[in-house]
């Protein structure tokens, strides 16, 4: 194993990372950011590494966090972004003081995503969104890439979208899923402390 959310490998192929992947779905994360009950002008891009999802949009001030300081690297000279090195479990964010916060195809890779989520939910505003895009490990090319990432040592464990919906509810977020497939978005949105009670 790489160690601790695969940190290493990634800060490894950081400088080859974005030639490999695909850009992100701007569309499949509007769909999720639209389900924000207050308007969205700071966003953190938690596992965000490079900073591709966050190229993917335009408005928000967008902060990406990630434990590779190879990635954010990558995420300061090539995007021009602000980029905190940060572990997704305790985010170094004030209660309520963001908008919106998303986890692109990097949910898999956090090694205590209960911890993940119960930051994401504690650093969003009421009526604030947290969406995630992930691969579905139910669908038959979700099989196959949670083969591969296992055969070249990642901790990768991956959920499926009613059971990250199930997770999110369970840290006080309104979940919905947005789309299925093998990429699938699930949308959070925080509930107001008397909602939740």
């Amino acid at each position: 194993m790489y160690g601790l959310g695969d940190v290493r490998f990634f800060d490894r192929i950081a400088p080859l990372y974005d030639l490999v992947m695909p850009p992100a779905s701007g569309a499949a994360l509007a769909a999720g950011f639209d389900r924000a009950e207050r308007p969205i002008d700071r966003l953190l891009d938690v596992g965000g590494g490079s900073g591709r999802a966050a190229a993917a949009l335009t408005g928000p001030e967008v902060t990406v966090v990630d434990a590779s300081l190879g990635m954010l690297r990558r995420a300061r000279e090539a995007r021009g972004l602000s980029a905190v090195a940060g572990d997704a479990g305790r985010l170094p964010f004030r209660d309520g003081s963001v908008d919106a916060a998303m986890v692109v195809d990097a949910f898999h890779h956090l090694p205590d995503r209960q911890a993940a989520l119960r930051e994401v939910a504690r650093a969003l505003a009421p009526g604030g969104v947290l969406v995630v895009r992930e691969f579905d490990p139910a669908h038959p090319l979700g099989r196959l890439l949670v083969a591969g990432e296992h055969a070249i040592g990642m901790g990768s464990r991956f959920s499926t979208p009613d059971a990250l919906a199930t997770d999110m509810e369970a840290v006080g977020l309104d979940p919905a899923v947005v789309d299925r497939g093998f990429g699938y978005t699930v949308a959070g949105v925080r509930l107001d402390r008397d909602e939740t009670a």
